[in-house]
């Protein structure tokens, strides 16, 4: 089925980051032609003076944690660790397919089409992303055997995910190694070299805290992304959530090993993890760097709109200077920057012919985005977009959003049915 979008201003994110006031001709799922289409689709979209930007990625996400939104806020790290913890022990598939469906409906309402996700019980993940038409690469969280609330070693049930969904259609199992503090020098290299083998993403949580950094040289003798190059762990499959706590010698480690960051501004401010993640750094030495969210109970928000202008804003703010991270800089890292670190940058990431046809169509009449002018469409993405001015939604060709509404699934029954879930799991 082709699909014509008609007379937008199209922020491409090519390599001239060209932005052009011109049509989008979809057909089988990838995007065709970008500029002047002139013949017609089975459907026809009129986008007439809205924006059109590639589908956002969210690289760092615990989307079933939906559920537990506002329940465990305004506490300390330690007590929030502790309740989230005893909540999470309680969970059971029926809650976290319920939370999981009002997460991967916020993301796709609020422009993103590809999320990367952390947690257990994947599989039941995996049907909300089916459901919904999403994209996930849905990493299932492996830690040693003593630390886990999982049946089976974790590690055995994240090869069993890969085998069971390595080819169902937008899901991309990956490893989630939970951080060096519940994982052992064994189970990082058993991931890695399965990893490897099967060229599989491994994300993981990297230098969140500074305790994290105090327990692994204490522990190991080296700080976190110290010890995992000293064992020969990093690569080029390797995407690092939070990294705020790093060195220049860890950047430089990064780097070197082709590690990619997912930087989750608004989770480490609301913990009062402390530190800012040094990205200008890191951009310096040549890592990606891509956003994330994080989980509902850290953010509450999994609009990645909120997530960029944050973003910029922390890092003027802390290194006082108005130049640092510009709009365009913080756009890339939502879009190619979130396709490299997912290691599909030849698939995702831009608006170009070839390209799978993930697509955000942004209502150009919001106030909020005039006055509009090519010159200032990015900054007005950044600086005053909200998830709220997404209008309609393609993932992988399909119109899964349109004017507002999911087109995928029941809205009001996934939010009932999460209501009565986590009614069940609190009580």
């Amino acid at each position: 089925m082709s699909i014509v979008i008609r007379n937008a201003y199209v922020v491409t994110q090519n390599k001239s980051r060209d932005i052009i006031k011109g049509d989008i001709l979809i057909d089988n799922g990838r995007i065709i032609h970008v500029g002047n289409v002139r013949e017609s689709g089975d459907i026809e979209i009129d986008a007439t003076g809205d924006v059109i930007i590639p589908g956002l990625i969210n690289t760092h996400s615990h989307v079933s944690m939906s559920l537990l939104k506002g329940q465990i806020d305004d506490l300390t790290f330690d007590k929030f660790l502790d309740k989230s913890f005893d909540i999470d022990a309680k969970r059971t598939k029926v809650d976290i397919l319920a939370g999981a469906r009002q997460g991967c409906m916020e993301m796709l309402l609020t422009g993103t089409t590809t999320f990367v996700d952390l947690y257990y019980s994947q599989d039941v993940i995996a049907r909300s992303v089916e459901e919904t038409g999403i994209r996930g690469v849905l990493g299932w969280a492996i830690l040693d055997t003593q630390y886990t609330t999982q049946s089976g070693t974790p590690l055995d049930n994240a090869k069993r995910f890969h085998r069971d969904y390595k080819k169902h259609a937008r899901i991309m199992p990956a490893l989630g190694l939970q951080g060096v503090y519940v994982c052992s020098t064994e189970t990082f290299l058993g991931a890695k070299e399965y990893a490897l083998e099967n060229d599989l993403l491994m994300t993981f949580h990297l230098s969140e805290t500074r305790k994290e950094v105090a327990d692994c040289k204490k522990k190991e003798g080296r700080r976190p992304a110290d010890y995992l190059a000293s064992i020969d762990f990093l690569n080029d499959h390797c995407l690092a959530a939070h990294s705020a706590w790093l060195t220049i010698n860890e950047i430089k480690q990064l780097a070197q090993n082709g590690v990619k960051v997912s930087t989750c501004p608004a989770s480490n401010m609301k913990l009062a993890t402390g530190g800012v993640a040094p990205i200008p750094e890191m951009l310096q030495h040549n890592v990606t760097v891509s956003i994330g969210t994080d989980g509902s109970t850290t953010n509450n928000c999994l609009d990645m709109f909120r997530e960029m202008r944050l973003l910029s804003l922390l890092q003027k703010s802390n290194r006082w200077d108005p130049t640092i991270l510009p709009a365009q800089q913080t756009l890339d890292m939502a879009t190619i920057g979130g396709a490299k670190a997912i290691r599909m940058d030849d698939q995702l990431g831009s608006i170009e012919a070839g390209k799978r046809a993930d697509v955000v169509i942004m209502n150009g009449k919001s106030p909020n985005l005039r006055p509009m002018r090519i010159e200032n469409i990015v900054s007005n993405i950044i600086y005053s977009a909200c998830g709220a001015d997404v209008k309609t939604v393609l993932c992988d060709g399909k119109i899964v959003v349109k004017d507002r509404r999911m087109t995928t699934v029941d809205e009001e029954k996934i939010l009932a049915d999460s209501e009565e879930a986590v009614r069940k799991l609190l009580s």
